[in-house]
């Protein structure tokens, strides 16, 4: 088990990265969600758009910088991880709706009190078509019975691949991201395998309303968190 260099009880300073492509509606609602906590920076990772994602995330307070190299979920959040510098690096997406004004502050809350853990997850319920619980449908349907067959100490956690993540600058520099949708599953299992289970919260982050993808987006998404697991089994 890697032990971390840094205490968490001297966690001082947070950085919000938040990874959008194609955001324009949505992402200036995200930043002023993260603004209202008091978090280092704010920054907001153009992932290739050609809507003005980047203008509104700038008009709302955040700094932007453009993505090098080919779009990717994983690429941005590693080129928003080179790109701040604070204690614990908090990941938001971009499509949200409804951010609650403490969303930072429930991320945030167990690595400043708890010396033990290393990362923190948005958990939820996601609505689709106005029908509760019925969202998620790459979670429900292969992220989870996935972790419950292959690393049954994850099969727990309710939202493996949520995009709400608090993490500790100390870990996030040792693990290498993936570079697309299989990012977040893909920290979760190399965060267990570094540091312990132990070492992952969630928290309660209420309903969660985004949009919902079509089937083919969500069939590249399955794909790419497939192979992020089948990587590490």
């Amino acid at each position: 088990m890697t032990i971390l260099a840094t205490p968490l009880a001297a966690v001082q300073t947070v950085s919000v990265c938040i990874p959008a492509r194609n955001e324009a509606e949505t992402v200036a609602a995200t930043v002023a969600a993260a603004r209202r906590y008091a978090v280092a920076d704010v920054l907001v990772v153009d992932d290739g758009s050609v809507d003005g994602t980047a203008h509104a995330a700038k008009r709302a307070g955040a700094r932007v910088v453009r993505a090098s190299g080919a779009p990717g979920k994983g690429r941005a959040m590693a080129e928003g991880a080179r790109h701040t510098a604070g204690d614990v690096v908090v990941f938001l997406d971009a499509d949200v709706r409804n951010y609650g004004p403490d969303t930072i502050e429930r991320l945030v809350a167990p690595l400043a009190s708890d010396p033990g853990v290393v990362m923190v997850k948005g958990a939820y319920t996601r609505p689709l078509d106005g029908v509760p619980h019925e969202g998620g449908r790459v979670t429900q349907l292969l992220a989870r019975p996935l972790l419950e067959r292959l690393f049954p100490a994850l099969g727990h956690l309710r939202q493996p691949l949520a995009g709400e993540v608090a993490i500790r600058r100390d870990a996030l520099d040792a693990l290498s991201l993936e570079p697309g949708y299989g990012v977040e599953i893909g920290m979760l299992i190399d965060v267990a395998s570094r540091f312990g289970p132990a070492a992952i919260r969630e928290v309660d982050l209420g309903e969660r309303v985004h949009r919902n993808r079509p089937l083919a987006e969500l069939r590249r998404q399955a794909r790419e968190v497939l192979d992020a697991v089948m990587d590490r089994t």
